[in-house]
């Protein structure tokens, strides 16, 4: 049984082609691919390559400086944000929340709308593994070869399971018996028509939006179409802490917003959504309100 793509690059003694990251004295990071007879150079000195080349990982390199570097493959959160970027990326906290709560499971058929860097591309292509089916579109084409030089550098080369489209979703989409849609874009909204004739009954819709007004705007076209359950939506922040004897602390800085997540599950064909039991309060849609739910909470 062959190993998942990209496996063999995870484990064993670094080789020529491996991704490594340096972690100096500061904890400060720095990423390089391994090459024969190249030199690392730093501010504070450099060493040979060939120094790592078939040394275990974890080993600790010396530049001619004497400052000691810790040589570690970087992990998929560390690797998308030192990745070259075209469009921003999906910040890890975020991707793997997407991961969690849209159920990405290994063989499932996933479409991706909005592939900037190719950074959540490189999350789902990893959870579906070989045997599952992850199409993706970008409506940029420099984008769109940025994120795949990304993905590919990754994976050690093209991943069996990825399919890149160079288009607007609404209208290149064909697939069809889709288990997962993430949609990372300035109007989600524009493709929930598409996007419903394509899910299966049960299946995940999760969208990534930056702002308040396209969270508000995607939530109310949900309920609109009328074949998904009420949307969840949230956001998270990560703290970390500073722990050195005793003193024990929260870091000054955060990860705060970097956008809002929302799911919904496509409805069986047919079936109309369950009314909600907790009605809008009077004043929720103002007297200028003319979208979605408009009459909702104005005795209209």
């Amino acid at each position: 049984m062959s190993e998942p793509t990209g496996a063999a690059r995870r484990r064993g003694p670094f080789k020529v082609g491996d991704q490594v990251q340096l972690t100096d004295p500061k904890g400060r990071h720095y990423t390089f691919t391994l090459e024969a007879g190249k030199n690392f150079h730093t501010h504070k000195g450099s060493f040979p390559h060939d120094e790592l080349i078939g040394a275990p990982e974890g080993s600790v390199v010396r530049t001619t400086g004497n400052v000691a570097y810790l040589a570690l493959r970087p992990l998929l959160p560390d690797y998308v944000l030192s990745m070259p970027r075209g469009a921003a990326v999906v910040y890890p906290k975020d991707a793997g929340q997407i991961l969690a709560f849209a159920d990405i499971f290994p063989g499932a058929r996933v479409v991706e709308a909005g592939v900037g860097s190719g950074s959540l591309s490189s999350f789902l292509l990893r959870a579906i593994g070989d045997q599952g089916m992850l199409h993706s579109y970008e409506r940029r084409a420099d984008f769109a070869e940025i994120a795949q030089a990304n993905v590919e550098r990754y994976f050690g080369g093209p991943h069996p399971a990825w399919q890149l489209t160079v288009g607007d979703l609404q209208d290149n989409l064909s697939d069809t018996d889709v288990d997962r849609v993430i949609l990372d874009m300035l109007a989600p909204w524009e493709c929930l028509e598409a996007v419903s004739k394509a899910l299966v009954p049960g299946g995940i819709l999760c969208c990534y939006v930056a702002t308040t007004t396209q969270l508000a705007r995607t939530v109310e076209s949900i309920r609109e179409i009328g074949c998904f359950n009420e949307p969840t939506s949230w956001e998270t922040m990560i703290r970390n802490w500073h722990i050195e004897g005793l003193a024990v602390r929260p870091d000054h800085r955060m990860i705060g917003h970097t956008g809002f997540l929302l799911t919904a599950r496509r409805l069986a064909d047919g079936v109309e959504p369950p009314m909600r039991r907790r009605r809008p309060a009077k004043g929720a849609y103002g007297e200028d309100y003319s979208g979605p739910n408009a009459d909702a909470g104005t005795g209209r």
